[in-house]
């Protein structure tokens, strides 16, 4: 399991210099005799005297390289949102050689770096991504070129000069489908946290100023988190957790 440090929930510090780190080892012997995972925490360690980062918080994988689950690689991303921090790894390896991670770590929205080649961080996926982009782009014209081709032959192109709307219907339902997953996905971020402060018997409007304390940025950016703010979110998640109390606005409690 991960290490906290001195509980990262209420340390305060600026969030670009937040890391957290994330090792793997394949056997769960290696996980037990450190074989791997030494040298992975001594290059994470060496990479971030170099840069005078503060080491957040620690995640250990042990699995193989066919298992799909990775719980420590989930929960390294969900406190990385949370805390604007960097993911940070000891080798590119550990990250490149699997695609199926790659596309996680993209769209879990996390910046993250290589201790053995800090060049290589969340930007050289984007470029990836744009060559793949642009490989689109090019078969888009050659598509264009055919037709304006095909016209010079006479064929003719079109459809009815009236389309129907219903593409645009369709178009404003995924958005709000996007957005209510966002909105759900950044609630069951902010879950546990939340409902650690809670536990302690803080109002909402306590809650909101100790998520501005630590600089927990909400779903849209900002911080600037206030008692409703904090009750929308809950709401959000509260789906998901049906065994949860509810709060009562006059007694400023959950109940």
């Amino acid at each position: 399991m991960e290490s906290l440090g001195n509980d990262p929930w209420f340390r305060a510090s600026a969030p670009h210099r937040r890391y957290v780190a994330y090792y793997r080892v394949s056997t769960r012997a290696q996980g037990r005799s450190g074989l791997g995972l030494e040298a992975q925490q001594a290059a994470v360690e060496r990479y971030l005297k170099s840069v005078s980062g503060e080491l957040f918080a620690e995640f250990t994988e042990v699995e193989s390289g066919t298992k799909a689950a990775r719980p420590q690689f989930d929960e390294a991303l969900r406190l990385c949102r949370i805390f604007s921090a960097t993911l940070v790894i000891a080798k590119l390896d550990r990250l490149a050689r699997n695609v199926a991670l790659t596309a996680q770590l993209m769209e879990g929205g996390v910046e993250f770096v290589a201790a053995d080649f800090p060049q290589a961080n969340r930007l050289t996926i984007h470029i990836l991504a744009a060559i793949a982009e642009y490989e689109a782009k090019l078969i888009s014209e050659r598509v264009k070129a055919a037709i304006v081709a095909s016209k010079a032959r006479g064929v003719v192109w079109g459809g009815a000069r009236n389309p129907p709307t219903w593409h645009l219907d369709a178009a404003r339902r995924l958005g709000n489908e996007g957005r209510k997953r966002r909105a759900t996905a950044r609630a069951m971020d902010l879950e546990p946290l939340i409902m650690g402060l809670r536990e302690s018997r803080k109002s909402l409007k306590e809650i909101a100023a100790e998520l501005n304390r630590l600089g927990i940025r909400q779903r849209r950016g900002g911080v600037n988190w206030t008692p409703n703010a904090v009750r929308c979110t809950l709401r959000w998640s509260a789906p998901l957790f049906p065994e949860r109390k509810e709060w009562n606005r006059h007694a400023q409690r959950f109940e």
